[in-house]
């Protein structure tokens, strides 16, 4: 095996929180699939989608910019294969 995987599903928390304007979301796929990771407002309603689409297994870094939104809490979620995770962040401007 490579060691360099990982050995399973993990969304980290984003990173600064709070944040303004951008912020940073790190996560691991342990095997490849088709994965997604959506931005919600605090009434659920979808905002933006950061990834959609085939990715390899391996670990991830993705920047977020909340340049377009208004401050507040707003969630994140991870869909892949059958796992799914959600973390909040808080964006103050």
């Amino acid at each position: 095996g490579n060691s360099d995987l990982p050995i399973s599903y993990s969304l980290g928390q984003n990173y600064p929180n709070p944040f303004n304007p951008t912020t940073k979301i790190s996560y691991s796929i342990p095997k490849a699939g088709f994965t997604t990771i959506k931005v919600y407002d605090i009434l659920g309603k979808e905002v933006n989608t950061l990834v959609n689409g085939n990715i390899n297994a391996g670990y991830y870094s993705i920047d977020f910019s909340g340049s377009g939104l208004s401050s507040g809490v707003y969630f994140y979620k991870l869909e892949s294969g059958s796992y799914s995770d959600i973390k909040k962040m808080m964006l103050i401007k």
